[in-house]
């Protein structure tokens, strides 16, 4: 805004260690609507396990790259349908309800995936269980936010973001214990049905938000949640604030469209969704979910083979992103969300250009490919294309993953970057390959392991500011009336962004190569980071209807800003 953002003053997290400690009644708020953020990352991570023994039990997943990415996309699919459909609901029918349907769906998703008898059932269930993901990837942090003290908000919050971490970091652990069992994947998809129904008993004993209760005029409901959460000389003010909210509301209409209208036509709620839609857009496209759904695969093609390293290589690179949001709740009140978001995309970009760098060196060391070795396997099962290629012996394993006929390296048996053959990728032919105890999936690399260390670099650069502070901002930037709307347009935007991603990563690493597409990647950051410079607030550390008079004159970067101070601004903060 012209003068300057209005600076909070500075928040230390043992100030919220001491406010929880004072008051627990807050943090089991705060835990048992975050469930939903487990819930949420569970069902995100687990999948990128899942698949590979998907792709083995179905010859359909394992000759159509489509066909595995529509079972890891459709979830996303179904999410922004319960992300658009979320936003009505929180503000017809409150928090407390949304989160116990989509519970209900979490449970009917994940029993339909486990008994699914072919990968189209597969499908169902995760539409399911993505409708589910919509709902409470928007309103469990609107349910903490409101249910949170201003000076805390942003750590409480980040407890749903540690929670979504911790639940794909409980993915990975689940998929490598059930790698070896009977019906692996089932397990796997099936264990997701059990948070949501500890989350919907817990819920049932919880209240609605104090601050939707307000808006529906039950005030003395809101006086009494209010009175359990903040100081007795507090609630007061609280209210006051609350009522000059409610009042400084133009009336909308209850139809949906009546409220896009009414929320696009209000200033303060048009600028909150420049800068909502902008850092949820961005989120998904630093290619994070590249990194969460596919991590297995992506190792694999750094050049670890086996099924059971993949996802012990992709538990570290999860465990780094729990451990980056434990970082996000102790900086986020104390650094403000604007300084994480720009430093944190800051590393992203550096992180995914050195790692384009590693694959490309991968590629171009890759192991050539030997007539004699292909046709050790016989000449039927040698791929079309390398047969009839006019200069064979210029081919290696990138050349064959990327022949049009579909073709597939399978290592030297005597050592992995000898040369090795190109195959025919079909079902009996990889299992001839994997009988010899031959590498089948990717190319072998010595640079895998430095890829790997560049993604866990890339997480502990994405989780702490872009990971986690764009759900903590959607929660807090609109104003009452419209913070269901609002949050469901953000979450809609965000969700289609990662459809869009999950469905094209793996088709882009085969069109252009893995070292282009983490370029591509670092391209799109880039602009992502311009964009939050230019159109995104700080907000830390300010009650709601703060928040509301700040957006109600303008946002402008400190080195675009006016020289002129409004002489209502506290101080200015340009970073």
């Amino acid at each position: 805004m012209e003068g300057g953002v209005v600076k909070a003053n500075k928040t230390e997290f043992s100030e919220c260690f001491q406010t929880i400690w004072s008051t627990p009644y807050i943090m089991l708020l705060a835990l048992s609507a975050g469930i939903g953020g487990l819930l949420f990352g569970y069902d995100t991570g687990v999948i990128s396990g899942a698949s590979l023994y998907i792709r083995d039990d179905f010859e359909a997943v394992e000759k159509h790259t489509w066909l595995q990415e529509t079972i890891v996309s459709m979830a996303v699919a179904g999410a922004i349908v319960g992300a658009a459909f979320g936003g009505w609901m929180n503000d017809k029918f409150g928090r407390k309800k949304s989160i116990l349907f989509a519970d209900i769906l979490f449970v009917m998703g994940s029993l339909v995936m486990a008994l699914a008898p072919n990968p189209w059932v597969i499908i169902v269930g995760r539409i399911f269980v993505g409708l589910g993901i919509g709902i409470v990837s928007m309103t469990s942090p609107l349910y903490i936010s409101e249910a949170s003290p201003a000076r805390i908000r942003g750590a409480l919050v980040s407890t749903n973001g540690l929670l979504l971490t911790g639940g794909q970091f409980l993915s990975y652990l689940v998929n490598l214990a059930f790698a070896k069992t009977r019906g692996n994947w089932r397990w796997m998809l099936g264990i997701a049905g059990v948070p949501p129904l500890v989350q919907f008993i817990l819920m049932c004993f919880l209240p609605e938000s104090p601050r939707w209760l307000y808006r529906q005029s039950r005030i003395q409901e809101a006086r009494d949640i209010l009175e359990k959460i903040y100081p007795a000389n507090e609630v007061e003010q609280e209210l006051n604030a609350l009522q000059s909210s409610v009042e400084a509301e133009g009336s909308m209409g209850d139809g949906v469209f009546s409220k896009l209208k009414s929320a696009w036509n209000n200033k303060v709620v048009r600028r909150g969704l420049y800068a909502g839609v902008t850092v949820q857009v961005a989120q998904q496209f630093v290619g994070i979910n590249t990194v969460m759904y596919y991590s297995p695969t992506i190792v694999q093609l750094a050049g670890f083979a086996s099924n059971r390293t993949a996802l012990a290589l992709s538990l570290i690179t999860t465990g780094l992103n729990s451990f980056g949001t434990i970082l996000s709740m102790l900086f986020v009140d104390r650094f403000g969300r604007r300084r994480l978001m720009i430093v944190s995309m800051i590393g992203i970009i550096s992180c995914l250009i050195v790692l384009s760098i590693m694959f490309f060196q991968a590629s171009v060391h890759a192991p050539p490919v030997s007539i004699i070795e292909s046709n050790h396997f016989g000449v039927n099962s040698t791929c079309s294309d390398f047969r009839m290629s006019s200069n064979p012996t210029s081919w290696n394993c990138m050349t064959c993953l990327r022949a049009s006929s579909g073709c597939g390296f399978c290592a030297n048996g005597v050592n992995i970057y000898n040369p090795g053959a190109c195959l025919t990728a079909d079902t009996i032919t990889r299992g001839t390959c994997r009988a010899q105890n031959r590498y089948t999936y990717g190319c072998p690399s010595k640079f895998g392991i430095f890829t790997v260390l560049l993604l866990g670099l890339y997480i502990l650069s994405y989780a702490p500011g872009i990971g986690t502070v764009p759900w903590i901002v959607n929660s807090e930037i609109y104003p009452l009336r419209f913070r269901g709307t609002g949050g469901g347009i953000a979450a809609v935007s965000n969700w289609v962004s990662n459809l869009i991603v999950s469905e094209t990563f793996l088709t882009l690493t085969e069109t252009l190569g893995s070292a282009e597409t983490f370029l591509l990647f670092a391209g799109f950051s880039t602009v992502g980071l311009v964009a939050i410079f230019f159109l995104v607030p700080e907000t830390k550390g300010l009650q709601f209807e703060e928040v509301e008079k700040m957006l109600e004159k303008g946002y402008r970067p400190g080195l675009f800003r006016s020289k002129r101070k409004d002489p209502n601004a506290k101080s200015a903060s340009s970073f």
